[in-house]
C-alpha cells in the first residue's frame, strides 16, 4: 500500500505526563492518489508529546492495555466507529 498522510481524528492514551504514553487513535489515512480510508491505530507518544514514528507495529505491553484504551474510546463516544475498509489488502483475504 502507498504512503499515507495520517490525520488523527480522536485519541485516548495511557500513561503519565512526561513519560511514554500508549495511544489509541481513530484516523483518516489520506493517500497520494486521492483515496482515503478511516481506521484505528496504536502508536506511542514520547515524553515530550511527539509521536514515535515507526514503520512497523507499535509494541503493546498487554491485552489489558488494549481493552482499557478501547473502553476509553467507547466512553469518549468514538470507539464504535467502523473502518471504511477491512484493511486486509486488495482482495480482502486474511491468508
Amino acid at each position: 500500500m502507498a504512503q499515507a498522510r495520517v490525520v488523527v481524528l480522536n485519541e485516548v492514551k495511557k500513561g503519565d505526563p512526561g513519560n511514554w504514553n500508549l495511544c489509541f487513535q481513530w484516523c483518516r489515512y489520506e493517500y497520494g492518489d486521492g483515496n482515503e480510508e478511516l481506521g484505528y491505530r496504536f502508536i506511542w507518544r514520547r515524553p515530550n508529546g511527539n509521536l514515535q514514528a515507526a514503520r512497523g507495529q507499535a509494541r503493546i505491553p498487554s491485552v489489558v492495555d488494549i481493552l482499557e484504551l478501547g473502553a476509553k474510546a467507547i466512553k469518549s463516544g468514538w470507539g464504535h466507529n467502523l473502518s471504511s475498509d477491512d484493511g486486509h489488502g486488495e482482495d480482502g483475504n486474511d491468508d
